[in-house]
């Protein structure tokens, strides 16, 4: 499986995400830089969490408009897998590439600890290495993280079955306390119509290997290489 990761001014989770595909893929992804304006072949593109230009005007706003957005976009709409974590995900509600908006945590402040997320659908190469209704834990880091968007489209991601994650309590059950930052229906990452883009608030490269003292997020990686190789 071939990969890139976007590196943008501000990003700090670019290396962990290399890493990790590194490590599942067996190759080095291609850290591909926002002002460029060409992609290598590649089966997966990674934006990674940060503060794109220091989350200036809104987070993700500016990084959606960089050169290299505009290939990503491009490729997205031929099929290449697109994926975007924690501020990753802002930045691709941000460029169009999926619907609604990730607004301040309803807490006003920031949030990091570990969540408990059920896997609301299988039926993708991030997903498909996990159970359907299974609970895992993954670290969550973010100040605005509250996913939003109005009821048609909300009720349009349940109807189709385009939600990935949601986060859940203790007994794995949807409610405020497992929320972490009042998203919409307890929503942590959802699927563009092919399934094709993702978009999650939660890191699953920092529940990679044993010495991040949970491993749950590996299933994610596993299960792209398993698809894309």
């Amino acid at each position: 499986m071939k990969s890139a990761v976007i590196v943008f001014p501000g990003s700090n989770c670019d290396r962990d995400i290399a890493v990790a595909l590194e490590k599942a893929s067996g190759r080095k992804p291609h850290m591909v830089f926002h002002k460029d304006t060409e992609l290598p072949d590649v089966d997966v593109i990674a934006v990674p969490g940060g503060f794109s230009y220091g989350d200036y005007l809104r987070c993700g706003a500016m990084a959606a408009h960089s050169p290299i957005m505009r290939v990503v976009k491009e490729r997205a709409d031929k099929g290449v897998r697109v994926m975007g974590i924690c501020n990753g995900f802002q930045i691709l509600t941000e460029a169009g590439l999926l619907p609604g908006a990730l607004i301040r945590n309803k807490t006003l402040k920031y949030v990091c600890r570990t969540v408990g997320l059920r896997v609301e659908s299988t039926e993708s190469a991030y997903t498909a290495k996990y159970a359907a209704g299974q609970t895992i834990r993954i670290p969550v880091g973010h100040g605005e993280g509250n996913y939003v968007a109005d009821d048609a489209t909300l009720d349009r991601l349940e109807g189709e079955g385009l939600v990935a994650f949601r986060y859940v309590n203790h007994d794995g059950a949807p409610d405020a306390e497992g929320n972490p930052n009042g998203a919409a229906r307890d929503i942590a990452g959802i699927f563009n119509k092919g399934r094709t883009v993702l978009g999650m608030m939660p890191h699953p490269e920092r529940a990679f290997e044993p010495l991040h003292g949970n491993t749950d997020g590996r299933a994610f990686f596993d299960g792209l290489v398993e698809a894309l190789t």
